[in-house]
């Protein structure tokens, strides 16, 4: 440290490699001994017999004590133990075949990366089958005691502000011409937001922090197919925000993106079924109007000023749609009556938001149709679309 102190603003250190490095350990019964046992194959000695530890065991070394005071009983034997070498707690830890902040994929190996950020090094496995394993029961075990969390925090939460998914995820940088592709951000189901993390919640003021928040109802999640890819990386998803803005992610494996879309359709479920109705200011004519989605009426436009209603259609009547991409949306309503079609045209300041707030809301009603969604909230809806152990232990 002094050396180190002393050596000015620019320091070369030189690492060497031990080439017979130990690779096994050996314990004795009798764990008195003061010294060390001799080590012939690499010249050195074991300074791990406090402990009881030899360096270099094989079953087959001959190697004899060289501590006069080790007892001579024909008893004596060598017992092998496993011996923990790293310990990866698994609760809110993530974990990645791809090399850092790229779309580069390891063959057959990953690492684990706890939320403390102690890492586990690159685990290669002998075949893809194994690496696959493994990877299921990591995830498997994360997601147990991720749930198992949940229910614990959303103890200290009212009904309208519980958790319904939380976990890692890559987001794809926006400017491409970045060195480093991905990045990790841990995204948050809660209430009426998606929240987006550099790190893990932990206390009720973290949940503050958030680097993003999101209406639940007022963005656009897309499943993206291979050909909707942009880069090497699979299982990937977009969120098209309430400005238009999209963020594109990654997760490692099907079952995670499973997940995260039952998670979202649960959680804007349970939203647009608590609001029940949200309305938008808009122009139709140079006047100032307000257009309410209502789940049980429909649309509703009406004079901002009066409060008088223009006209009301329920979702059933709404036959199509389109917008200008900036602040217009033409409806097509079908009259129940004459069955003429009818359309209206609104402009709105925040056009994102209100066609992701329709997608939700028709989802919702959608979704409101099957018993069997209604009664586990983890069926996907069928809307129209619009533009173990808790920690990893290693052994040896």
């Amino acid at each position: 440290v002094q050396v180190l102190r002393n050596a000015g603003e620019e320091v070369t250190l030189t690492v060497s490699f031990l080439k017979r490095a130990p690779a096994f350990l050996k314990l004795p019964l009798n764990e008195d001994c003061a010294c060390a046992p001799s080590d012939q194959s690499s010249g050195t000695s074991s300074p791990l017999c406090d402990s009881g530890l030899h360096l270099n065991y094989h079953p087959n070394n001959t190697d004899t004590l060289s501590c006069s005071s080790w007892p001579a009983s024909p008893g004596l034997r060598w017992e092998k133990r496993w011996c923990d070498l790293r310990l990866i707690p698994l609760l809110h830890s993530r974990f990645s075949q791809y090399l850092p902040g790229s779309d580069l994929c390891r063959q057959n190996a990953f690492q684990v990366i706890a939320v403390d950020g102690v890492c586990s090094g690159i685990i290669q496995c002998l075949s893809a089958e194994d690496c696959i394993d493994w990877l299921q029961a990591i995830a498997s075990n994360i997601s147990n005691l991720t749930k198992h969390n949940i229910k614990k925090i959303n103890r200290n939460f009212p009904v309208n502000q519980q958790i319904v998914y939380m976990g890692w995820t890559e987001e794809r940088e926006q400017d491409s011409l970045q060195d480093r592709m991905y990045t990790p951000k841990f995204l948050a189901l809660r209430g009426s937001s998606l929240y987006k993390f550099i790190a893990p919640p932990v206390t009720t003021w973290d949940w503050t922090r958030a680097e993003k928040t999101f209406s639940v109802y007022e963005i656009m999640c897309k499943i993206l197919k291979d050909s909707d890819l942009l880069d090497r990386r699979k299982h990937c998803f977009s969120v098209q925000s309430e400005s238009g803005e999209d963020l594109y992610f990654s997760v490692e494996l099907e079952s995670d993106l499973t997940l995260w879309e039952k998670a979202f359709q649960t959680a804007t479920f349970l939203e647009v079924e608590r609001i029940q109705s949200k309305t938008y200011a808009c122009v139709l004519e140079s006047h100032l109007m307000g257009l309410t989605i209502d789940f049980s009426m429909g649309f509703v436009c009406f004079d901002a000023a009066t409060k008088a209603v223009l006209w009301r259609y329920k979702f059933s009547q709404l036959k199509g749609s389109s917008d200008d991409g900036k602040s217009k949306i033409k409806f097509l309503f079908q009259n129940q009556d004459t069955k003429q079609i009818e359309a209206k045209e609104l402009e709105f300041s925040n056009l994102f938001a209100v066609l992701h707030c329709i997608h939700s809301f028709f989802a919702a009603k959608v979704a409101c149709l099957d018993p069997l969604y209604v009664g586990s909230q983890a069926t996907a809806s069928a809307a129209p679309t619009t533009s173990g152990t808790g920690k990893l232990k290693y052994t040896t």
